[in-house]
C-alpha cells in the first residue's frame, strides 16, 4: 500500500543488505555483550536480539537451527546463547536488551546509542546506578526516588544482584575518595581521516 506506515526501519538499504547488517550487529552484540552504533540501527537490531534470546529460552532443535541461520559465527555463539545467556534470562519475562542514547560518535552527528544485554558484565545502567549510590554516600545525601527505582530494576532478576551492586559501589567510593589523580583527559576520537586540501 503506497504511503502506508512502515513496519520497520529500512535504513537506506536493500533487503539483503539490511538483513546482513542486522545479523552482523547481533553477532557482535552476543560476542561482546555491548555495542555502539547509530540509534536507528540499535533499535532494529534490538528486535532481532530479543527474538534470539527467546529462541535460546525455548531450547529446541528447531530453535537451535534458526539461531545457526542468524549468527555469522554460530559455532562460537550458539553454545553461549543456549548456555549462560539462557540461564541468565530464565526467570526474566522479557526485555533482555537495552538501548541507551549517547553523544554522537561519528562526525556527521548521527544520533548514536549503546545496545547491550541486560544483567551482563557490561550493564551500563547497573554501573551508573552504583556510581550514583557511591556519590550520594560520599556526599552524605539520601537516595532519591529515581535512584531507588533504578536499584530495584537492576537487582530484580540478577542473581546475587544486591551483593554485586554493593561491591561495585565500594569500588566507586574508593575511586571518588582518591579524586581525579591519574585520570587522563578524555578526547573524542575522529572517525573519518582528516583530508588535506589540494590548494
Amino acid at each position: 500500500m503506497a504511503g502506508g506506515a512502515a513496519k520497520y526501519r529500512h535504513l537506506g538499504r536493500s533487503s539483503a543488505h539490511r538483513q546482513a547488517l542486522l545479523r552482523n550487529l547481533v553477532t557482535s552484540l552476543f560476542e561482546h555483550e555491548s555495542i555502539s552504533t547509530t540509534w536507528h540501527k540499535a533499535k532494529e537490531a534490538q528486535r532481532l536480539a530479543e527474538k534470539l534470546v527467546t529462541l535460546g529460552k525455548k531450547n529446541t532443535e528447531a530453535s537451535r537451527r534458526r539461531a545457526h541461520q542468524i549468527f555469522y559465527r554460530p559455532l562460537e555463539l550458539v553454545p553461549k546463547l543456549f548456555g549462560p545467556i539462557r540461564e541468565r534470562y530464565a526467570s526474566r519475562p522479557g526485555g533482555y536488551t537495552r538501548v541507551l542514547r549517547i553523544e554522537p560518535i561519528k562526525e556527521d552527528q548521527a544520533s548514536s546509542a549503546i545496545l547491550e544485554l541486560v544483567d551482563g558484565p557490561k550493564d551500563m545502567r547497573f554501573a551508573m546506578t552504583a556510581r550514583t549510590i557511591a556519590r550520594t554516600r560520599v556526599e552524605g545525601k539520601k537516595i532519591n526516588d529515581i535512584t531507588a527505582s533504578n536499584i530495584a530494576k537492576v537487582t530484580r532478576y540478577r542473581e546475587e544482584g544486591e551483593g554485586d551492586l554493593e561491591r561495585m559501589v565500594s569500588k566507586f567510593e574508593g575511586m571518588l575518595k582518591e579524586g581525579e589523580k591519574g585520570v587522563e583527559e578524555v578526547r573524542q576520537k575522529k572517525v573519518y581521516p582528516k583530508l588535506e586540501r589540494s590548494r
